[in-house]
């Protein structure tokens, strides 16, 4: 197994410049889909070497229900682990066990009390059956997802918007549904909750979500200076939604970051259909970097894994 065994859990290091840098010569669709896959894959990794770690490392404790073989000598010689590097590792499962828990639990109570909060409600009339329109001045909209799923709006943000721009933000709620978005935002804070050097692209995936819809909603209204004027307006008297992590229409404050870079984009040219940045440009080379930096983490992984077994396949009775 050797020091390799460890690489997966510093190689998400590799994905922070394309976090960084993954607006640039890419679609918002591809960002978001490569993004979620790249860390994953990377969280999966890190998962399996903190899991080998720790089995090797603690064969040797008493009490421990591996069979009495894993201890052997042989073992050890091939796999120089130590009980404390072990323990650590079997401490730390346990912390990412508990976070991607509350994790979980946290999005799915919040789904269900956002979903009772829209009982009794009657459904849109016509094209509109999925919008839930609530009696609140706070003004918020977001995406609620399920079968089916709505898109939830309060009439104080309603009452923020010029008929257009109500369009606008509708197609934008919509399209967060139709792609299912939400699986992006789940995956990526689970994969955050497993190694935190994923943090940088749950980041990154959420705003190139927004940015998906964003382009959904340009494309339904037919005019993009529209859902820009919209995101602006909404952000200016925005509030925190009852459902939080959600994908919501516009952040509370416009401060310089997510929102204005969404209207810049807005005002600007369609973006490109590429999935892949070109290759001579610092986001292809981002891109490569946590292309290899996956790639190596996973061979990694399985490099460990293979060699566990391969040394508990010889020294195990049959």
């Amino acid at each position: 197994m050797g020091f390799f065994v460890f690489l997966p859990l510093i190689l998400p290091l590799t994905a922070v410049p394309i976090a960084r840098l993954t607006g640039q010569h890419l679609h918002p669709r591809g960002a978001a889909r490569l993004m979620t896959v790249i860390s994953a894959v990377l969280a999966v990794c890190s998962v399996l070497c903190l899991g080998l770690i720790g089995v090797v490392g603690t064969a040797q404790i008493p009490g421990n229900p591996l069979p009495d073989s894993w201890s052997d000598p042989e073992v050890r010689a091939a796999l120089p682990y130590h009980e404390t590097v072990g323990t650590a590792a079997m401490w730390l499962l346990v912390l990412v066990g508990a976070a991607c828990l509350r994790t979980t639990v946290r999005h799915l109570r919040v789904r269900a009390r956002a979903r009772r909060a829209l009982d009794g409600l009657p459904a849109g009339p016509g094209p509109d059956a999925d919008l839930a329109v609530l009696p609140d001045a706070s003004p918020y909209a977001y995406a609620l997802p399920g079968s089916p799923g709505r898109v939830v709006v309060s009439t104080g943000m309603l009452e923020g918007l010029a008929e257009d721009e109500r369009e606008a933000l509708f197609a934008h709620e919509r399209a967060h549904l139709v792609h299912r978005h939400h699986r992006y935002l789940l995956a990526t804070r689970l994969a955050a909750d497993v190694n935190p050097f994923l943090r940088p692209l749950q980041e990154a995936v959420a705003f190139s979500a927004e940015r998906w819809a964003d382009e959904d909603s340009a494309q339904a209204v037919g005019d993009r200076r529209i859902t820009a004027r919209a995101v602006a307006r909404a952000a200016l008297v925005a509030r925190p939604g009852p459902a939080p992590g959600f994908a919501a229409f516009a952040a509370p404050v416009p401060a310089p970051g997510p929102v204005p870079r969404r209207v810049a984009a807005l005002l600007g040219p369609v973006p490109s259909d590429r999935n892949w940045p070109p290759a001579k440009t610092p986001a292809g080379l981002a891109a490569m970097v946590a292309a290899v930096g996956t790639a190596a983490s996973a061979l990694c992984a399985l490099n460990a894994a293979v060699a566990l077994l391969v040394v508990l396949k010889a020294v195990t009775p049959l």
